[in-house]
C-alpha cells in the first residue's frame, strides 16, 4: 500500500476500495483494460523505460486520438470536427503502427 503521508502532502485525498471489487475502481478497470487489450498485449516490454514510454504514448493516444462512444465518438481532450478540407486522408502511425491517427490534409 501507497504511503498515505504522501497523497495527503501533496492535496490527493484517497479512496480505499475493497480488495477483488472492479466496480468501486469502474475508470481505473476500463482504463487498465483498453491499456493491456490495445496495446502491451501486442509488446515485448524490454525493461521499465521502455514500459513508461509506451504507456505514455499509449496514454497520449488514448486522450488525444482515440474516439469513445460515450462522449459521442469524440475523444477525452476534445478536437475540432474537421470540414471542408480536401479529400486526402493523412494516416500518422502511432505505437509503432499499431495505432494510427487519421486528419485531413490542409486545402
Amino acid at each position: 500500500m501507497a504511503n498515505q503521508s504522501a497523497f495527503k502532502a501533496m492535496g490527493i485525498e484517497t479512496v480505499i476500495s475493497a480488495p477483488a471489487s472492479p466496480l468501486q475502481n469502474s475508470f481505473c478497470e476500463r482504463f487498465g483494460g483498453s491499456l493491456c487489450r490495445e496495446c502491451l498485449n501486442h509488446f515485448i516490454v524490454l525493461n521499465e523505460a521502455h514500459l513508461r514510454q509506451i504507456i505514455s504514448t499509449y496514454r497520449d493516444y488514448y486522450h488525444k486520438s482515440r474516439t469513445h462512444i460515450g462522449l459521442g465518438k469524440d475523444c477525452p481532450i476534445s478536437r475540432p470536427v474537421q470540414i471542408n478540407g480536401s479529400n486526402e486522408i493523412i494516416s500518422t502511425p502511432v505505437l509503432g503502427r499499431l495505432h494510427h491517427h487519421y486528419s485531413r490534409m490542409a486545402c
